[in-house]
This record gives structure tokens, C-alpha cells and sequence, in this order.
């Protein structure tokens, strides 16, 4: 699979400089940690849940988690996973290109039962999603995934979800993390990503934040990204991947996304303003936002809960030309001893050695996003991924 693989190839073509790599569940995990983009979530429960997965890969989703945990009722647990062990067997009948799947559990003994129920086609499953994770929450989970891994000898991955109210309040909170560090490092090779759970933050006090708000906006809940990204994503080769959290909104049944320009033609015909008044009627300007806000703040992908937030997630996430040139300037080998040189587009500094860690992440996203072409920005992208 590849990003914006649901497009036609020749408007792949013209969008991209650099177009992205292809990639599947065996890919390196440095490759798939980048590659996850927009996961979305589904509850377990859904009875047409292989026919959903299928669609939404056809619409360029490439990551998804299929919950037993908060998106259930306590008493659907057991009916889920048996319609769990159910899809997958549909799944593995059907021969189609699937996205990385991953089944969020409610408890460690969940892992090894599932993937023994679910025999060969567990073969489509790349993981595990573990909710409020700290240390003492956290190892019977690994514990239970390596486990599964070594009796189905299959590769398995982690998401731990921070989202404990340890991790939130002040007075225990670099204790913490410092035993969440501890415990993922001493798991890296099985841990994918870190997702955050905002939802279960705000929770804590009794907030929800607005569709004209980020989770920037609120400040208790910045504070705990900041702290985390300080931690556990470092670019000194100590960090993990760090996705952002949950967008909340979506359009109604009744309404649709975009206007119709959008589905005119695979390029928008009206200008950037016309796309942001759009997004704007539909309480998408603050999902907009706040995945600007999210790459700025060292998070890369997003939990999504909604298909509508998809390709604003995936848009966003191509390279520009600019960063590209300016990445691939910086890390040429006759700058190794550093120094300061000015962009190609003539508009800023790039000071190597400050800026070597961003370039070499903003090369990876590269690879697992496209480069965009020169004259195409994230209009021309979200026109053509809404569009596929």
C-alpha cells in the first residue's frame, strides 16, 4: 500500500515531486511508525465490520484500530471479540488489500486469546493498541504481546494510549512518565507508536473542548504533550513516534464535506479561500488547526474517529517542496561540519547543525508521504484525496 495510493497514477503524477513509498504490515517498523497518518478507529461490534475496513481502504485509509475498549458497552465484550475473530476470517477469504490492523484490548489475557482464536487469519493483525498505559499497567500488556508473538510466531506491534490521570496531575506526573520511558525502552523493538488520549485528559476536569478550539487551546492539556513529547520524543534516538489526538467532530448524516467544487475534478477550481470557508461551515478549520499544531509540536499522524478526517490528516502530512529542498540542503554530505547557509527559496536560514534532527525527520516523512510537486499545495491534495 502507499499513500494517496487510491488516486489515479496520473494525477499522482502531477501532484508529486517525490511520490510516497509503497509499504505493508512487513515493512520496518521505523517505516510504519512514519506511514501510520490518519488511523481510524471503529468499534468491534460493527457486523459489517470486513466490508468497512475494505471500503475505507479504498478511500486511502491505511491504519485502523478496532476497539473492544471505550467505544463498547461492558456487556458487548465477548459478543465483540467472537465478531472480531468472525471479520477476520471474512478478511482473510477475500484476498484484498488491507490497511495495517490493530485491535485496541481492554485487558492483557485479551492478546494471546485473540490471536489464538483467530488462527491464520491473525495474520492480517500488526498489533495491539494498550489503553492508559503506565508501567504498572503497561508490562502485563507486553508481557501478554510477546507472549502471542512467540506462540504465533508472527511479528506484533504495541500503541500504547497515554492517557492515565497519573500522567495528568501534576504531583505524579514525571514519575510517570519516567516509568513509562523506562518500560517502552525496555520494549522498543515491539513498541510502534505512542498515541495520546485527550478525550480521557479533559475528562479528568470536566472539559470538552469546542470544534473552535485545539487541544492547544486547553491549556492543562498542552502541557501534558509538552511534557510528554519531552520525554519520550526525543530525536537523539532515544524517542518513539507520537501521534496526535482525537478531532471529535465530524459532518452530519445530512451534510456533506466539501461543496461540490471539490468533486469537480481532481484539482479544486476555486481558490484556497473558497476551500477554508468550506471547511469552516463544517467545523473543520479547527481540525486544520490543530494538525498544524500538532506537526509543530513534534506529533506525527492523528487518531481519527470520523472517514471525513482522513484526507485533511493525510494532505497535511505531504512535504512541501520547500521543506524537501531545504532538508536535502542541509544534510548534504559537504555540510557535515555544519554552518549556516540560505534556503533555495531564498525566504529563510537553514543553520545545519540546529537543523539537521528536523531535516532528517521531515526526509522520513518524506518517504512515507510524498514530496509534493512545486506549484501543488494542500488544496490540490485534499481535492484529490477526497476525490480518489
Amino acid at each position: 500500500m502507499r499513500h494517496f495510493g487510491h488516486v489515479p497514477p496520473a494525477v499522482r503524477e502531477r501532484l508529486f515531486h517525490r511520490q510516497p513509498a509503497e509499504f505493508g504490515a512487513e515493512s520496518p517498523a521505523r517505516m510504519l511508525a512514519a506511514a501510520l497518518g490518519a488511523t481510524l478507529y471503529s468499534p468491534a461490534t460493527r457486523p459489517r465490520l470486513a466490508d468497512d475496513v475494505i471500503k475505507q481502504t479504498g478511500r486511502g485509509v491505511v491504519s485502523m484500530v478496532l476497539c473492544l475498549e471505550d467505544s463498547i458497552d461492558d456487556a458487548d465484550v465477548e459478543a465483540a471479540e467472537a465478531n472480531l475473530v468472525r471479520q477476520f476470517a471474512d478478511l482473510a477469504g477475500r484476498g484484498a488489500q488491507l490497511p495495517l490492523l490493530f485491535v485496541r484490548v481492554r485487558r492483557p489475557e485479551q492478546i494471546p486469546d485473540l490471536v489464538r482464536r483467530m488462527g491464520p487469519a491473525g495474520r492480517l493483525l500488526s498489533g495491539f493498541v494498550l489503553p492508559k498505559f503506565t508501567e504498572e499497567r503497561g508490562v502485563p500488556f507486553l508481557e501478554a504481546l510477546t507472549t502471542a508473538e512467540a506462540e504465533s510466531g508472527r511479528r506484533l506491534f504495541a500503541m500504547p494510549v497515554l492517557e492515565s490521570p497519573e500522567l495528568l496531575y501534576l504531583e505524579t506526573r514525571a514519575d510517570t512518565l519516567t516509568g513509562i520511558a523506562h518500560t517502552v525502552d525496555k520494549y522498543r523493538d515491539r513498541v510502534l507508536a505512542l498515541r495520546l488520549g485527550v478525550t480521557d485528559f479533559c475528562s479528568a476536569y470536566g472539559l470538552r473542548r469546542s470544534p473552535d478550539m485545539t487541544a492547544y487551546d486547553v491549556r492543562i492539556v498542552t502541557s501534558v504533550i509538552a511534557d510528554v513529547v519531552n520525554v519520550l520524543g526525543r530525536s537523539d534516538g532515544t524517542g518513539f513516534t507520537i501521534t496526535g489526538p482525537v478531532w471529535e467532530y465530524f459532518p452530519t448524516a445530512q451534510e456533506r464535506m466539501f461543496k461540490p467544487q471539490l468533486r469537480r475534478s481532481p484539482f479544486l477550481e476555486g481558490s484556497a479561500e473558497d476551500l477554508r470557508t468550506t471547511l469552516i461551515e463544517h467545523d473543520m478549520d479547527g481540525l486544520l488547526r490543530e494538525i498544524e499544531l500538532d506537526r509543530a509540536n513534534g506529533l506525527l499522524g492523528k487518531t481519527c474517529i470520523h472517514p471525513s478526517h482522513v484526507a485533511p490528516v493525510h494532505a497535511l502530512s505531504v512535504v512541501s517542496h520547500e521543506e524537501y529542498s531545504d532538508a536535502r540542503d542541509i544534510l548534504r554530505p559537504e555540510r557535515d561540519g555544519g554552518g549556516v547557509l540560505r534556503s533555495a527559496y531564498t525566504n529563510k536560514m537553514n543553520e545545519v547543525k540546529p537543523h539537521r534532527a528536523w531535516a532528517e525527520r521531515t526526509l522520513q516523512r518524506a518517504e512515507a508521504f510524498g514530496v509534493a510537486a512545486e506549484d501543488v499545495g494542500f488544496v490540490d491534495l485534499l481535492a484529490a484525496g477526497v476525490a480518489g
